[in-house]
């Protein structure tokens, strides 16, 4: 069909009058019949039967139609500002295309960075042990366990294979970047990455890896045909709202009194997990501008997302907030490959129309897409999928609101572990102190030397470091483990035990050693409250925190005695 105005074609077709071009859109048809108006459009939109099965839906469309046109002038600017000068059906080709080249990097930076803590984190002599994790599982949940904790590891836990899956997660990675057997190495990456976050336990439990999960599982249905694309595009739109709408509804949901009156951000930039060096400058802007900030911020996660319903500039515009949300985000906190991952997924709020320079980059052949290139199974499959997110994302938003109910509970049981669908909302409740844990360690019970970690607060003279899109996920546990105690934490004794022991691979997660070739004879834990420091003191001293102590968070504890207290 083939689009032309009729300055340029009306002498082709004397049979239509001139004055009827300024009237309607004139649709001359193969065999030289011609229709125009209402008509013409569903006819053109392939929709004619919804035209002709009711004389309502016609008659109602005529007048819509004479009404536009008799005001086509005031039309015009209206789409010109809402939908842009080109008006195309919504297409996702490119969009797809340049989104799985974001998730392979983003898998690769994960398994990546995971490749070189796995050992410390999950190994034989780390911190949580897979091989006990999993064998302590056999036995409470006997068969269902492959069910209840889908993971490789089942076959194997040692060391050996937990580095070489990371490596191979990394490798499969790469080869999806340049679209080798992509919906193969999907399946892989999906299946690996679900593996892990089992068998880390509470070092993958963080909501960047259940979003990981769930954009690497749509990803696996993206198809060839202009349904596969726009299916799972709108899928991924929707997965988007749902990320933004929660993260904002919990923080006021929570009743938070800092959200509320909008002073959190004046806590946030010191007491977050791992601030960047702008955080401490951040931290120093004026108060109007920290509450101004926090109305922007709620604004941004609570109505941008509704801004998927509208049209594409509209849409496209809410989409830039939230990218200028992330942005910000990025620049004063280490949140790892979380700012990047939703980056990749606001994609699917623009379009080919859009990303058209995506075209220059691609070296791969460019795929002819049709709806008819669909076969009924793929179609069938596509509703199945889309029935079945959509459900579930109901029942994960009913959850946040309130107790969700049948069926939604049973379905969501059931899915939960392959974590396909799941539930969002960072910083419900701000904190507005910081404490961190500092450990030590003795050969005497009298003179006690501090373990450094690389990249949480330690050092008062060492300025908040730069370490996304990687995740060092010992020193982000700490943050969470600061916040109660070490009751609640059974890894944190297991982590004592490790220096006691000496393990070269949970010492290598930390930045210093300071017992050399031989551990310590005792270790503890102290907790004290941290807070930037001001311009003048930094000036003076150097040192871009202050401190004062709060209290014991592990009593010194002797080898033998951190064994016992396990």
């Amino acid at each position: 069909m083939d689009f032309a105005p009729s300055q340029e074609v009306a002498d082709k077709f004397p049979e239509i009058p001139r004055e009827a071009f300024a009237q309607a859109v004139q649709l001359v048809r193969v065999d030289g019949s011609v229709t125009s108006g209402a008509r013409a459009v569903f006819e053109t939109l392939g929709r004619e039967r919804m035209y002709e099965g009711s004389a309502v839906v016609a008659s109602a469309s005529d007048r819509v139609y004479r009404f536009v046109a008799g005001h086509r002038t005031l039309f015009y600017w209206i789409t010109r500002l809402t939908f842009g000068t080109r008006i195309e059906p919504t297409q996702f080709e490119l969009t797809q295309w340049l989104f799985l080249r974001v998730l392979a990097l983003i898998y690769a930076i994960a398994f990546g960075s995971l490749a070189g803590q796995v050992l410390g984190l999950m190994g034989a002599n780390g911190i949580s042990p897979a091989a006990g994790y999993l064998a302590r599982l056999a036995e409470n949940f006997g068969a269902m366990r492959y069910f209840a904790f889908p993971t490789v590891f089942w076959w194997n836990t040692g060391d050996a294979v937990l580095r070489a899956g990371a490596w191979v997660g990394l490798g499969l990675a790469v080869l999806l970047f340049f679209g080798v057997a992509e919906r193969a190495m999907l399946a892989a990456l999906y299946v690996l990455y679900l593996s892990y976050s089992f068998a880390g336990q509470e070092f993958l439990t963080f909501q960047w890896d259940s979003l990981l999960l769930e954009a690497g599982f749509l990803a696996i249905f993206f198809g060839r045909s202009d349904l596969g694309l726009r299916t799972v595009g709108w899928l991924y739109r929707w997965l988007v709202f749902r990320l933004f709408f929660l993260s904002g509804y919990v923080k006021l949901g929570s009743h938070d009194p800092t959200w509320a009156n909008g002073t959190a951000l004046r806590y946030h930039y010191h007491t977050q997990p791992l601030p960047t060096m702008l955080a401490w400058y951040a931290d120093k802007l004026p108060g109007w501008f920290q509450s101004w900030s926090v109305f922007t911020v709620l604004a941004v996660e609570l109505g941008g997302p509704f801004l998927i319903f509208l049209p594409r500039r509209i849409r496209m515009a809410g989409a830039w907030a939230m990218l200028g949300l992330q942005a910000l985000i990025f620049m004063t906190g280490n949140y790892t490959f979380f700012g990047l991952l939703t980056a990749g997924l606001i994609l699917f709020w623009f379009d080919d129309q859009a990303l058209r320079w995506v075209g220059r980059l691609r070296w791969q052949r460019s795929v002819e897409t049709s709806l008819a290139a669909a076969c009924n199974a793929a179609k069938v499959g596509l509703a199945g999928l889309t029935a079945v997110v959509m459900i579930l994302a109901v029942g994960r938003m009913v959850e946040t609101f309130g107790r969700a109910p049948e069926p939604f509970r049973t379905l969501t049981a059931v899915t939960g572990p392959y974590q396909i669908v799941n539930s969002y909302g960072l910083f419900a409740v701000m904190t507005t102190t910081r404490p961190e844990i500092i450990v030590e360690g003795s050969r005497d019970g009298e003179t006690w030397e501090a373990y450094e970690f690389r990249y949480k607060p330690g050092d008062l003279k060492r300025a908040p470091g730069w370490v996304q899109p990687f995740q060092p996920r010992l020193d982000w546990q700490m943050w969470f483990a600061a916040l109660s105690d070490y009751q609640s934490n059974p890894w944190f004794l297991q982590f004592g035990l490790r220096l006691l022991q000496g393990s070269p691979e949970v010492l290598g997660l930390l930045e210093k050693n300071p017992f050399g070739g031989s551990p310590p004879r005792y270790v503890r834990a102290t907790v004290y409250e941290y807070s930037f420091t001001d311009a003048a003191t930094r000036a003076r001293t150097g040192e871009w925190w202050q401190r004062k102590p709060l209290g014991v968070y592990l009593p010194p504890n002797s080898l033998r005695e951190t064994a016992e207290a396990r």
